[in-house]
This record gives structure tokens, sequence and C-alpha cells, in this order.
């Protein structure tokens, strides 16, 4: 681009890890929201007049009726998540709008977590640190407090994409044994001897530890509800790494209440940060505020994916993530 050249106006909804933010403004003439503070959809619609696009992120609810009142400059609008439910691709494309995201580049930092939500709900490390620090460590015992075995234990992956077969990698250390649902099975090298299950159904009975890495969907809303947790075998663990409306909070409280699921590891809600308050009091829980890709490595990458998109359009060129 000619030094004298007029740069395209670009509105970034909220802050970006500062070496992306440069990243940005080397090549656009940034909007940014330096107080990282939610922008309403007015203030979004203000933002954005003159702007050819728009760089969001899973907390900005671009829904049908926000992106009906995008001013008629933008044309692109770029998530940073590999998640999209929360904008609504049918309205982007009625407005004529490109809509992208950013996968491939948070897998290995959302297996983490799932392998840590796995560890530290089967093992009780939030109760177990809470006692440390509130000095309430009576000394050792040999029957309390108890927690589960991860070792040698059967795993259940509900969606077996890049995520999922990360999570298989990871938790075939620990010698378990992986089962996987998926819409259609992957290639023999990608499952690398996990058993799959073409209904969800025939799989939850396999499921000492259920893993949900599945996309939030029409059809997967609520997909772990009160029937197929009850297919789970007693004294399962479920962690969900995805999207908290995948499961239904009212049927995993009552089996976390009721014993039939040992514990859960969520890093995910539904409404969140509003979460169901019922999950603060249970001790089977294990809580993590949305960390999966929550390191400065990978939302530095994601943020870069995104100018990577943007910049691909800028220059009248197919985005690499477009998703209509």
């Amino acid at each position: 681009m000619d030094r004298g050249e007029k740069r395209p106006k670009l509105l970034l909804t909220r802050k970006l890890p500062d070496a992306a933010e440069e990243a940005f403004a080397a090549r656009f003439d940034c909007q940014f929201n330096p107080e990282d503070e939610a922008l309403s959809p007015d203030n979004i619609c203000k933002a954005a007049d003159g702007c050819f696009g728009i760089a969001l992120t899973s907390m900005d609810k671009f829904n049908a009726g926000l992106i009906s009142r995008l001013p008629s400059s933008v044309k692109i609008i770029a998530t940073v998540s590999v998640g999209h439910e929360h904008v609504d691709l049918s309205a982007a494309t009625a407005k004529g709008l490109i809509a992208t995201n950013t996968p491939g580049v948070l897998t290995d930092a959302t297996a983490d977590i799932a392998l840590l939500l796995m560890l530290g709900a089967a093992r009780g490390a939030h109760w177990g640190e809470r006692m440390v620090r509130e000095d309430r460590w009576p000394g050792a015992s040999m029957v309390t407090p108890l927690g589960h075995d991860v070792s040698g234990q059967r795993l259940g992956i509900l969606g077996m994409g890049r995520i999922g077969q990360a999570v298989a990698r990871r938790a075939r250390a620990f010698g378990m044994t992986i089962h996987y649902h998926n819409r259609k099975p992957v290639a023999d090298e990608e499952a690398a001897g996990a058993t799959y299950h073409a209904k969800l159904e025939d799989m939850l009975p396999h499921c000492d530890f259920l893993s949900i890495n599945c996309a939030m969907t029409a059809e997967t809303r609520n997909l772990i509800n009160a029937r197929t947790l009850a297919l789970l075998p007693h004294g399962a663990i479920v962690v969900n790494t995805a999207r908290g409306g995948i499961v239904d909070d009212d049927a995993l409280i009552a089996a976390l209440q009721g014993g039939h699921v040992a514990a859960a590891g969520l890093d995910v809600f539904a409404n969140e940060p509003n979460i169901d308050p019922r999950y603060r009091t249970l001790e089977n829980a294990f809580l993590l505020p949305h960390l999966g890709s929550a390191t400065l490595r990978t939302r530095t990458d994601m943020a870069l994916k995104a100018l990577a998109n943007l910049t691909a359009f800028a220059e009248g060129k197919t985005p690499p993530d477009r998703l209509n």
C-alpha cells in the first residue's frame, strides 16, 4: 500500500493482545476499544460507520437485529473465535456480508483445558486447594477426601474434530480407552484406534468420562440432557470445553446432586458470565471462566488469523476462513 493511500477503516469490538493490535494498526485505520468494555448494539452501529469491516469476538452477539442495522459501509465481519453461533450467518448473507472465523489455532490450548478439567474434577483439585488455602486441612487420612481415577478409564469424546482429536492424543498418555461420536467416522490415522459410535446413545454407556467437544448448533443444543445423562455409567464425569448451551443445566445439576454424575468440569456455560448459581454450591463441580483458548500466544494467533481474513478481503481475495 502506498504511503499516501488512505487505509481502510476497521472496528475492533474488544481489546486484543498488544502484539495483535499493533499488527492491525499497521494494516488498517483501526478504531480500538482500549477499555475492553462491552459495546451495545447502538454503539457498535455508531462506531462501525465508515468501516469496511468489524473484528468481533464470541462475547458479541451479532444477531439478525444488529446485523440488519449495520452501516452499509460494512462488508465483512470477522469473529476472533472458532465458534460462530453468536453470528447469524443467514442474516449476514442476506445483507451481503462475508463472515469469517479462526479455526485451527486454538486446538492445543483448548485440549489442554479439557485435560485440566478431567483431572481437576476427578481429583477434587478445587476443594483440595481450598482446604489448604483456608487452613481446613486436618492432615492425612486414608478415607477422606477421596477422588476418582483418570488413568486407565474409558473416555467418550463428543465431536472428533481438531480439538476432540487433540484431547484423545492427550488422554492416551493416561492409558485411557477412547470412544467417540461424530457425524461420520474420522480417518483411521486421526482416530488412532478410537472406537466410533454412529449414535451418541450407543457411546454413552462406555464413558467413565465424557468430553464435550462438538460445535454448538440447533441439533446439539441441550444434547446432554436428562435422557442422555442417564445412559452414562453411574459415577461418570462430564467435562465441557465447547459451548454451555450443549448441556441442559437442570439435568446436569440434578445428576450431580443425585450422584449419578460423580463430578463435572466446566469451562463454558449457558448465558455466561451469568451462570446458573447452583453450580457454585456444588462441591463436585470444577468451574473455570472460559479459559479454553486463554493463553497469550493462542489469543494472539487467533487475532492474527482474523487479520489475515480481513486483509485478504481488503485485497480483493477470498478470505481463507469464510463461513458463508
